[in-house]
């Protein structure tokens, strides 16, 4: 096969949702599609249901809930599918908008009785932001949902988006019956919990062979619905799903695998295979024959036996070739990698080779920060992979003087995995730990113990907001810094910030230094 066929029967996609929509179970029935799988897992874990195959790591199959994006690969009809799998909570949103940038499309599940939620809100916002095509998953309507019409007006409104229904639901709850597939003109009839595939079946709305199969009552609905569907959505247009302005929509439930294959069969004609990326230098086209590609995640400890770390790597450019010389463009040197990895969630198989679209693990020693890229000897630098201001800060103590050395160690690991930021107050030399949410203070400490050793204590602090600061009148930078010597720090890599305790503070800082520019994202 020619390269640039490889490109094209590429898709590279995220699945993004409010939690418990229903995102990782979705996840796991598309790769049993892929025949990647065989028995489809559980999110919420038990010693007898096997657990998501996505959710690879301890803390999140006590917890039934994803904190860290996984990655996914699998073939189904010829077509290479690389699936990722987000964290719905917001306390790890930060992860998830960095996903985003490693995705040429997504689909956006939704839990067809509470509609869209606040999480699902932001994440799209992010996708508006980068012109993202989305499609939608209505899921869970084999329980009492709204009305399917009312679920498209709020899918509308609230994210801000064309629709085009491509199924459609027959009932829901006890009464659902099936979907009709609008794209295909087919009837898939719903059996509630298997794990085997319903056949769709070929025939006309307007049959007498339809009322057979569902009864009178809800067939006569189902051209009703199908009748004003027609009225008010016209037919798709591929250019206005990739351009981002219209999202179609599938309706089904993730749980007992149904609407699953027409969604996918569907994502796969539709849904857009490597596209352009922008760099600060010029705009990288996927034909190019030169290898390009970025770090958009590191995971610590994916195997708690080796303690080893992974870059995960959007390839955006060329072939990427096992044990090559490439360029890591921050540190100027170049580095060969003997055993690059591609993913099954948290197994890996070596590769030899790898095509845009591709997301790749490499073995790291620490030489790699979210944003780095790698070439050919080009010095590009790819946009829009920031560093979000923290909202929620802690002073972090050491709990066991006997193992400061692991508790530094990890420190240093699972800040450079972007889960949390360390600052170093200026003042009194003391760490203090950054998150966006709660939650990932507990994951934190659980992740210090079980893969470092180490224990960690938590002192509450009360801060508004931390801030990168720089000027192009050093002066003004010195005379800022000595005057709020108490609220500086420093990031990871040496970066001045502003610890503001009161918006207040913040806004006075602003107002009686007009030459000193604050940032909130890390990415000027």
């Amino acid at each position: 096969m020619g390269y640039i066929e490889e490109i094209e029967r590429r898709r590279t996609f995220g699945i993004i949702s409010h939690p418990d929509a229903g995102k990782t179970t979705l996840t796991e029935k598309l790769l049993l599609f892929g025949g990647a799988i065989h028995v489809a897992g559980a999110v919420k874990s038990n010693k007898i249901k096997k657990s998501a195959t996505s959710d690879f790591m301890e803390i999140e199959r006590q917890r039934g809930i994803s904190v860290a994006t996984s990655v996914m690969g699998f073939e189904y009809n010829g077509i290479k599918i690389n699936i990722l799998d987000t964290p719905g909570h917001q306390d790890f949103a930060e992860d998830t908008f960095r996903t985003l940038t490693a995705c040429d499309s997504v689909i956006i599940v939704i839990d067809a009785a509470k509609g869209v939620e606040t999480q699902t809100r932001k994440l799209m916002q992010v996708c508006r932001m980068r012109k993202t095509p989305v499609i939608v998953f209505v899921n869970k309507m084999d329980r009492p949902v709204q009305d399917p019409f009312d679920v498209l007006d709020e899918v509308e409104k609230e994210l801000m988006i064309g629709v085009n229904p491509l199924t459609w639901p027959i009932g829901s709850g006890d009464t659902f019956k099936g979907i009709y597939n609008i794209h295909k003109q087919n009837l898939a009839l719903y059996q509630p919990s298997i794990q085997t595939i319903t056949p769709a079946i070929e025939l006309d709305v307007e049959s007498e062979e339809l009322n057979e199969k569902i009864g009178d009552r809800a067939a006569n609905k189902l051209r009703e619905d199908l009748e004003l569907v027609r009225e008010v959505y016209p037919n798709l247009n591929r250019e206005e799903y990739l351009a981002a302005k219209v999202a179609p929509v599938f309706f089904g439930s993730a749980l007992n695998n149904f609407g699953i294959r027409e969604l996918l069969d569907c994502f796969l004609e539709l849904a857009p295979s490597p596209l352009p990326r922008e760099t600060e230098q010029r705009v990288v086209q996927p034909e190019e024959p030169k290898f390009t590609g970025f770090v958009f995640k590191i995971h610590a400890n994916m195997d708690p036996n080796h303690r080893d770390r992974i870059a995960f790597v959007k390839i955006c450019s060329g072939t990427f070739m096992r044990n090559t010389n490439y360029l890591h463009v921050r540190s100027g040197k170049n580095m060969k990698f003997s055993s690059p990895t591609a993913f099954m969630a948290s197994k890996k198989d070596v590769i030899d080779e790898a095509y845009p679209g591709d997301i790749i693990g490499l073995h790291d020693t620490g030489s790699f920060k979210i944003g780095d890229t790698l070439t050919e000897g080009e010095k590009l630098q790819f946009k829009g992979i920031p560093s979000f201001s923290p909202e929620q800060f802690k002073y972090i103590e050491n709990a066991d003087p006997m193992k400061a050395k692991q508790l530094a160690k990890g420190i240093e690991q699972l800040m450079d995995e972007g889960v949390a930021q360390m600052f170093v107050n200026q003042f009194n030399n003391r760490k203090i730990i950054g998150t966006v949410g709660q939650l990932q203070f507990e994951v934190i400490e659980f992740r210090l113990l079980h893969e470092y050793g180490a224990k960690c204590r938590w002192e509450e602090m009360s801060l508004y907001k931390a801030c990168w600061i720089e000027s192009d009148d050093d002066k003004a930078l010195e005379e800022f810094k000595k005057h709020k010597a108490q609220y500086m720090a420093k990031d990871k890599d040496g970066r001045d910030v502003f610890l503001a305790d009161s918006s207040y503070i913040l806004q006075m800082a602003q107002d009686n230094y007009p030459k000193v520019r604050f940032h909130f994202t890390s990415e000027f």
